[in-house]
């Protein structure tokens, strides 16, 4: 996901409003030149450096096979004449001069020379390329070709500075008659080098302005990535990005559109301590089960480990398309202990309010039977038929659990108002139940809950706790239908609920995925059976 993705997506998230502000504030305040722009002026210098560079280099070589090729010419030039017969019988002939003169004239035309000089070795011209120098004393060396050998070397004679080559003439005999000197001055090769050097500038001069384009749709390109952002911007936007998301009391994961298994591109700190995600990239496996795929979520509650979070998802697009996935994730676990028990406290003040207003009836109509003369008929009425929350009361009477037993006092009524029938079986034992209260508040008001929607009206749900062997064991039955094995393993993992379009419940919410996570806290194991509907809750031993 490139930068412009990321704007996008933190436009999308509640969270990450700082993050837009900042890229808002980046954008308006950008005075500096964008990277594109930095990034163009410096491959524009290095594009000069490398064309002046190389017009050097071209130049130098240039220069470099001017003097191989004179080297080359004026050795073939020399020792051609020096072997020619007519070169010996000039030097022999006492109007020498006037037969070399022409000759070294042909032969400097054809080979591309600027003088061939033919000597006698006490260094006496025969030939020059200026013909007012024959007769006069030849003024490079020739120590070397008097000892046989033919040289090449640089030397700044009559004629200016020049390559030269100087080779002895052998009569048939094999003495030595004289000396053979063929050279190039450095000015025509001057001119040769300048002569190639439009050419050079031309196709430098080419490549650079090609380069230079290039360059400039690559900055076009870099610029639409960047938005047009300087260094400092993009630097800003970074550090404004890393704080944000170490900050957040949220967890934010960002999946890109075009690898949406892959390793996520964001992770923030607080998304990895509350999925308990490992370091490094994050993948969706390494998700609970419940919060994989790429489905729309709109704050849903989910049970994951020991946590209750509220989770959205939603997809992330832009100009170009998909974008992505943003999943933020919140703790809910405090709050939702709170509603627990909120709603246990409720469900209490509700049965009690029904209590009060069954005895305020009984009470007017003991009144009323007193007025009427009818005093037995009043002391049986206030006497008989206890409710069955007192029964209960009394049942439990003992239990050092007074919360569980508010509870289930509250729950009778509850269901008593819904026309089941809640009832707790004989020696049920809550006293020794291994959890805190709150815990075991948790417990029991939620498979109580599911129990009576799933008996619905007309239907019974029936309560026992024992201790079997070195266990504690919950059984809550009731008159519904059940759950299948797949229906009771995914209301485990997560918020699910079976209710359908009527609204009636016919498996756990929410409630079922916090039942699991208390026994599994515990150490416990729950199975869930049919005919009858029963969930059993079996906990080791331990002290509350």
């Amino acid at each position: 996901m490139g930068l412009k993705a990321w704007i996008d997506t933190a436009r999308t998230v509640t969270c990450s409003t700082a993050c837009v502000h900042c890229v808002n504030v980046f954008t308006v305040r950008n005075r500096a030149r964008s990277v594109a722009a930095q990034s163009f002026l410096t491959q524009v210098a290095i594009l000069l450096t490398i064309a002046v560079g190389a017009s050097w280099l071209v130049v130098t070589q240039a220069r470099d096979d001017g003097d191989r090729t004179a080297r080359a010419q004026t050795r073939a030039a020399a020792v051609a004449l020096a072997a020619s017969p007519s070169t010996v019988a000039a030097l022999a002939a006492p109007d020498g001069p006037a037969v070399m003169q022409p000759v070294a004239e042909r032969v400097g035309a054809l080979g591309g020379l600027d003088f061939v000089v033919v000597m006698r070795p006490d260094r006496t011209r025969l030939s020059h390329a200026d013909p007012a120098l024959i007769g006069g004393k030849f003024t490079g060396t020739i120590d070397r070709a008097l000892a046989g050998e033919t040289f090449t070397e640089t030397y700044a004679g009559s004629l200016g500075p020049s390559i030269r080559t100087v080779t002895p003439v052998h009569d048939a005999s094999g003495s030595l008659v004289g000396l053979v000197s063929a050279g190039v001055t450095r000015a025509r090769l001057g001119d040769q080098v300048r002569d190639a050097l439009p050419r050079i500038l031309t196709v430098v001069a080419a490549a650079l302005l090609l380069l230079v384009a290039l360059s400039a749709l690559a900055q076009r390109r870099l610029r639409r990535q960047t938005l047009g952002l300087s260094a400092h911007d993009l630097r800003g936007l970074y550090e404004h990005h890393d704080a944000v998301l170490h900050t957040l009391s949220e967890g934010l994961i960002v999946f890109d559109a075009d690898a949406p298994d892959g390793p996520a591109r964001v992770v923030n700190d607080e998304a990895r301590r509350l999925l308990a995600l490992p370091d490094g990239d994050v993948g969706q496996d390494d998700l609970p089960a419940s919060l994989r795929g790429a489905t729309d979520v709109e704050d849903e509650l989910h049970v994951t480990g020991n946590r209750v979070l509220l989770v959205n998802r939603r997809p992330v697009a832009g100009p170009t398309g998909p974008l992505g996935t943003v999943l933020t994730v919140r703790d809910r676990t405090e709050l939702q202990t709170v509603l627990g028990e909120l709603d246990t406290a409720r469900s209490l003040a509700d049965a009690l309010s029904a209590q009060a207003h069954e005895h305020a009836n009984r009470l007017h109509s003991v009144v009323t039977m007193i007025e009427l003369g009818e005093e037995a008929a009043a002391a049986d009425l206030a006497v008989a038929d206890r409710s069955s929350s007192q029964e209960l009361i009394d049942r439990l009477a003992g239990d050092p659990a007074p919360s569980a037993v508010a509870l289930l006092v509250a729950k009778t009524a509850a269901a008593s108002a819904l026309d089941v029938e809640l009832t707790v079986a004989e020696g049920t034992d809550l006293a020794r139940a291994p959890l805190p209260d709150v815990q075991l508040l948790t417990l029991l008001g939620n498979l109580v809950d599911n129990a009576i929607d799933a008996a619905g009206p007309g239907g019974w749900v029936e309560l026992s706790a024992s201790n079997p062997g070195r266990a504690w064991e919950l059984r809550v039955a009731d008159s519904g239908p059940g759950m299948s094995a797949d229906e009771f393993a995914r209301a485990r993992e997560r918020g699910y609920s079976t209710k359908d379009r009527s609204g009636r419940l016919h498996g756990g919410g929410l409630g079922l995925a916090l039942v699991d996570q208390v026994v599994r806290q515990a150490g416990g194991t729950i199975e869930a059976e049919r005919a009858p509907s029963t969930v059993t809750v079996r906990l080791p031993e331990g002290e509350r």
